[in-house]
């Protein structure tokens, strides 16, 4: 009975550490990728089909400063990547396809539980001259609990399709023209710069920050903006509603004048505007006025916007955000 308490006892030790591991947030693995060859690989990619399937430790993959063409693909069983580069200025992953809004995207993330610091995902395929402008992502974000720091998203249409599940992004920079964050995503950005390039197509086109694709009252998805700055080239819509029930929320955001008057369009939901739940709370600068928005933006009660703007009670239910790592060291 005594051996049999004691292997008991080392079997429930042995479990919780495993289960630790999953959930302190401390690296346990660290891969080097290096163009140049000093490190563990010279690709991404590559480091990432190392990692081993349903991987049980936060693994490290730092990726040194360099422009990195490539597709990067993080399958379903490789959870608990931080994937980190030295600055979204110096570390770049940029491969140029288009014409296919999930299967042309730069990165894929499928992977649940991801951090993503310091490092810039670019799809060039619009950016290049006399191609044609099109679907073209820079992300693919379709996994829960992904948060990303100091990142950049660049393209010209559809560059981040924060698709399912929970979201977190803080301090990005997210650049494009038509629809370029979209999806239906459940996600804050808290302090992002969003660069406007309606430029970037025909004289006189109008850009669409967002189309946001919540598609019945009880689909808990949702964008909100908090605390960040739009500016750019326009003129440009906060977004236009992509499924009946689209919610997106800008909270104390410094609108450039690229903003036009109307601020939002219903798209192909003229005339159903009651589902929509478009707001705008305590913005600042010249788009910002609202004289002149459209009749059906919706003013929240003060439960629903202390819903969406509390971090806990919109995406961190079961506190993911604190269990996840805040960077690594070499």
């Amino acid at each position: 009975m005594q051996f049999f308490n004691f292997f008991l006892n080392c079997s429930v030790l042995v479990l919780v550490l495993l289960m630790s591991t999953k959930t302190d947030g401390q690296v346990r693995q660290t891969i080097i990728v290096d163009q140049s060859g000093h490190g563990s690989f010279t690709t991404i990619q590559n480091a990432i089909d190392s990692v081993p399937s349903n991987n049980e430790v936060w693994t490290l993959i730092h990726v040194k400063a360099g422009i990195y063409n490539e597709k990067v693909t993080i399958p379903r069983d490789k959870p608990r990547i931080l994937l980190q580069g030295e600055s979204y200025r110096s570390t770049i992953v940029q491969f140029g396809d288009g014409g296919d809004s999930i299967r042309s995207s730069t990165l894929s993330l499928y992977a649940d539980d991801f951090v993503a610091m310091d490092i810039t995902f670019k799809n060039t395929y619009n950016l290049e001259p006399g191609k044609p402008i099109t679907w073209a992502p820079a992300a693919l974000i379709n996994a829960d609990m992904a948060a990303f720091y100091r990142c950049g998203f660049i393209s010209v249409q559809d560059t981040l399709t924060d698709s399912e599940g929970r979201h977190y992004f803080e301090n990005c920079y997210i650049e494009g023209a038509v629809d370029f964050i979209w999806g239906n995503g459940r996600s804050i950005y808290q302090g992002c710069n969003l660069n406007v390039t309606a430029s970037a197509q025909r004289s006189g086109m109008a850009a669409y920050i967002t189309a946001q694709a919540r598609d019945s009252i009880v689909d808990h998805s949702g964008f909100v903006f908090k605390e960040g700055w739009i500016f750019g080239t326009g003129p440009a819509y906060l977004g236009r509603a992509y499924k009946p029930y689209a919610r997106v929320l800008f909270y104390r955001t410094r609108m450039s004048g690229i903003i036009v008057p109307q601020g939002w369009a219903a798209w192909n939901y003229v005339g159903k505007e009651n589902s929509i739940v478009y707001a705008e709370v305590d913005c600042t600068g010249a788009g910002a006025n609202k004289s002149k928005r459209v009749a059906w933006e919706k003013k929240l009660s003060s439960k629903d916007l202390s819903y969406l703007l509390n971090i806990n009670t919109f995406i961190n239910n079961g506190s993911w955000i604190q269990r996840q790592p805040k960077g690594g060291s070499l």
